[in-house]
């Protein structure tokens, strides 16, 4: 039947549009063994961590909070740039509606995560809500579908409704760092208890500035206290 639809409905790799085999999904093999993986996962200090953590001292800083917050373990499955091809991975799934390819990488990445010390006793995995009239235009939220593959891998509780998105923010993509900041702050809460919860993992599909990651984050550490800890894991990772 695989066969018969390839013939009738020929599937393409989503890098270099070549057409798949029988066996290939989403890449070709050529695109495949070439993925541009981050490793962060092996590497409880890296740069996308790094940068996610300045953000959060930053915060802490400049609201004048009292006490340091302990350091956010930060991973993505790939590197994400616009002049490389690759980036049609985290595109297809947040504006080509390829729910099926945004399932099948984060498969990928929670397998990597649920054999990492930094990661495997996440419990709770949470994602970044979209506003409701954009997941209505777009017909789901991207972050959910990731977050639903990593629940699975990491045998936790996915939250999809617990974090909830109060106003709808301008688009982030035109803005600079410091903009996408002020344009997300105080914009989520979490809207219910999350009982026995230990370790949260915040989901979104990239991680550009960590803005609106460090937005869900506040609105977390506000909601649960100190005593839980919080990561946050992407499909990619803006890299320069």
């Amino acid at each position: 039947m695989g066969a018969l639809l390839d013939l009738l409905m020929p599937r393409e790799c989503l890098v270099c549009g070549r057409r798949l085999g029988a066996r290939e999904r989403h890449l070709c093999i050529w695109c495949a063994a070439d993925l541009p993986l981050t490793y962060y996962w092996e590497q409880p200090h890296n740069p996308m961590a790094d940068e996610f953590n300045a953000i959060l001292e930053r915060k802490r800083v400049r609201e004048e909070l009292p006490k340091r917050m302990q350091y956010a373990h930060a991973a993505a499955l790939l590197f994400y740039h616009h002049e490389n091809p690759y980036k049609q991975i985290p595109r297809a799934l947040k504006y080509g509606g390829n729910v099926a390819a945004g399932q099948f990488f984060a498969a990928q990445l929670g397998r990597y995560l649920s054999e990492s010390e930094a990661f495997r006793d996440v419990d709770t995995v949470i994602p970044i809500p979209l506003h409701w009239q954009r997941k209505w235009q777009r017909g789901y939220n991207q972050a959910d579908v990731i977050a639903k593959a990593l629940s699975a891998a990491l045998g936790a509780r996915e939250e999809a409704g617990a974090l909830q998105r109060v106003r709808r923010t301008r688009s982030q993509t035109a803005l600079k760092a410091e903009d996408r900041l002020k344009n997300v702050q105080g914009v989520f809460r979490l809207k219910k208890p999350i009982p026995g919860a230990r370790h949260v993992l915040l989901v979104d599909d990239t991680f550009t500035t960590g803005a609106t990651l460090a937005a869900g984050y506040e609105a977390v550490r506000t909601a649960l206290g100190e005593q839980v800890r919080i990561s946050v894991a992407t499909l990619a990772v803006v890299h320069a």
